[in-house]
């Protein structure tokens, strides 16, 4: 099992945060973008990036539409980069697990401030 898949991710994920902070992408639909997450294919030839995106759905689908418009910059930004024979085709997914989280945690609370209430 090799661990070049991996770290190759983790590259990715570094590169991209660093553009999308640096502000480097020009888009100015891209909105408030956490990459969560990178899979790189065993084969080292595709990349799926997941992004997580502050907003409401509307301003997410703008982000993701803006993200993936750029895609071709962003693959070449990391050609130059990362040093790899070939750079690996990219494509970014939606990541709700954050917004899921906070969903459960206001639900969590919401159904503990009702406990105070069954006691009496």
């Amino acid at each position: 099992m090799s661990y070049r898949p991996e770290r190759l991710a983790e590259a990715i994920k570094k590169e991209v945060s660093d553009m999308l902070f640096q502000q480097e992408i020009k888009d100015p639909r891209v909105g408030f973008v956490t990459i969560t997450a990178v899979e790189v294919s065993p084969d080292l030839r595709a990349a799926k990036i997941y992004a997580s995106v502050l907003g409401s759905p509307e301003e997410q689908k703008a982000t993701m539409e803006a993200l993936r418009r750029a895609q071709g910059f962003i693959r070449s930004e990391l050609g130059k980069r990362i040093r790899l024979r070939h750079t690996p085709e990219i494509s970014f997914k939606l990541d709700t697990s954050i917004a899921r989280g906070v969903r459960v945690t206001r639900l969590l609370k919401e159904i503990e401030g009702r406990g105070d209430n069954i006691h009496e």
